[in-house]
């Protein structure tokens, strides 16, 4: 199971630590969902979910405020005897001293953000999904062709890598070279991304290292892509049927997850780079309803039939 740590929390969601005396560096999130508390706050803990960051919005601020200091400081003092990771005023709502001095005493952490509740909870909840989700790392290269993520494998020096160069001097975008890290943010959505060590490099053999974001600039590259198309490059082999129409989809799962997937078959004179940029851009046809493969078929049949 992945983490994030509330300090990477307190970070990327720019809030106001009020319990700054308290060691965030330990406390670690594993729930990418959060929660707002209001029947906690009205005595109801069955099914209660403490291991989600807790949010405090106009609603719970106002009923807390309704029923008194010392009936809030009690329900609050319940919901932190769970030992939540952290809990968030949203609004710029004001805190009582004494929810910060709960905190202080069971050791959660009270944070107080300007963003409005509904906004920050669905900005907090799609960043946990990326930072918590399933991943695997595996061998490839990972381009932004036209806005589609396609994904090049194959076996080991079999041209990735240059295929990848040509296509930024095409004008598109490198996301990974060599590895690819992938995670699985939802069920039908995959996003692709350069281990922080290797982002942005490229390996080419018989001359090594080069750095794509110095050379081709900051427009030649992208830290992250969802994924969707597969391409594997593999050597040519006569013997071998490749499909010529593309009538049929064939698929690759990663992590659960189906992805439409071409086999190229690589032979001296093919560009490949320009094979790979049409497959994105056919496969982005077929995305908008027309499928060049399909209109083929109808006319040829339509054809056959009047004759």
């Amino acid at each position: 199971m992945y983490t994030v740590s509330l300090q990477q929390f307190i970070d990327k969601m720019n809030v106001e630590n009020l319990t700054p005396q308290l060691d965030v560096d330990s406390i670690e999130i594993s729930q990418s969902d959060v929660n707002r508390p209001a029947l906690q706050l009205a005595g109801f803990f069955d099914y209660f979910d403490h291991h989600r960051i807790q949010l405090i919005g106009q609603v719970e601020h106002t009923y807390m405020e309704k029923q008194g200091i010392e009936k809030s400081t009690e329900m609050m003092g319940q919901i932190m005897s769970y030992k939540v990771p952290g809990i968030v005023f949203c609004r710029d709502l004001s805190v009582p001293e004494e929810f910060l001095k709960l905190g202080e005493q069971y050791g959660v952490p009270v944070f107080r953000s300007k963003a409005d509740t509904s906004a920050f909870s669905a900005e907090v909840t799609r960043w946990l999904k990326v930072e918590l989700a399933p991943r695997i790392s595996i061998h490839g290269v990972l381009v932004d062709i036209y806005g589609e993520g396609v994904l090049i494998t194959g076996e080991s020096g079999i041209g990735k890598s240059e295929v990848a160069l040509e296509l930024i001097h095409r004008g598109h975008r490198l996301v990974s070279d060599d590895v690819v890290e992938i995670r699985k943010v939802s069920d039908v959505t995959l996003l692709g991304s350069a281990p922080d060590i290797t982002r942005h490099f490229i390996e080419l053999r018989g001359i090594g290292i080069i750095d794509a974001k110095t050379l081709f600039g900051v427009e030649s590259v992208k830290n992250n892509q969802s994924i969707d198309l597969v391409i594997k490059l593999e050597e040519w082999n006569k013997d071998q049927e490749y499909d010529r129409m593309g009538l049929e989809e064939n698929y690759i799962e990663y992590l659960g997850n189906k992805v439409v997937c071409h086999s190229i078959p690589i032979r001296p004179g093919r560009n490949v780079a320009i094979i790979c940029e049409s497959a994105a851009v056919n496969f982005r046809q077929k995305k908008m309803g027309y499928n060049a493969a399909l209109e083929l078929y109808n006319r040829v049949t339509s054809n056959l039939s009047n004759s």
